[in-house]
């Protein structure tokens, strides 16, 4: 990791702010309830409250303590259905299959090697018809493009650019 997230963490609740726009807009047209949703790289919970706000179960996965334990004492607080999972997301394997997976600006903090490989093995966990949800460099989404080319389940991309890849597997 090459920022302290941890640090920053620790020293100020709420350190990333409001939940990401975009993925706040996906769950607000989704139309789904009570989805599993896989919110990886996700600090303190900025978008995983906000989904879980809405009635889905989540499950939140970062390398910083602090900030693990700064989402489930918010969700705890609120009784939000939100398991916390430390873990360093290139040794990480998901439990079961997830409606939604998430990844807010974590992948680029990977080398291009450890990007493809953790999201070849992150997406064989999203369930039949659930979605990716990607928030990344520019840069890295051509990379993103062939891990989901390749991938053994067929896929759809509905958005790609301005550092987005949304995509529902088929």
């Amino acid at each position: 990791m090459a920022y302290d997230y941890d640090a920053l963490y620790a020293a100020q609740q709420n350190a990333l702010g409001e939940p990401t726009c975009d993925f706040a807009s996906f769950f607000e047209t989704y139309g789904h309830a009570n989805s599993r949703v896989l919110d990886v790289g996700c600090g303190q919970g900025r978008d995983a409250l906000f989904i879980a706000r809405l009635g889905h179960r989540v499950v939140g996965v970062d390398l910083s303590a602090h900030g693990i334990a700064d989402l489930t004492k918010a969700a705890a607080a609120e009784n939000l259905d939100i398991e916390g999972i430390v873990a360093d997301i290139t040794e990480f394997a998901p439990h079961g299959v997830f409606d939604v997976l998430l990844i807010d600006r974590t992948l680029h903090m990977l080398d291009a090697a450890d990007q493809s490989a953790v999201l070849e093995t992150l997406i064989g966990h999203v369930a039949p018809h659930g979605w990716l949800l990607i928030a990344d460099e520019n840069s890295n989404l051509p990379r993103f493009h062939a891990v989901l080319e390749g991938a053994k389940q067929d896929w759809r991309i509905t958005r790609s650019g301005k550092g987005y890849l949304f995509a529902q597997s088929g």
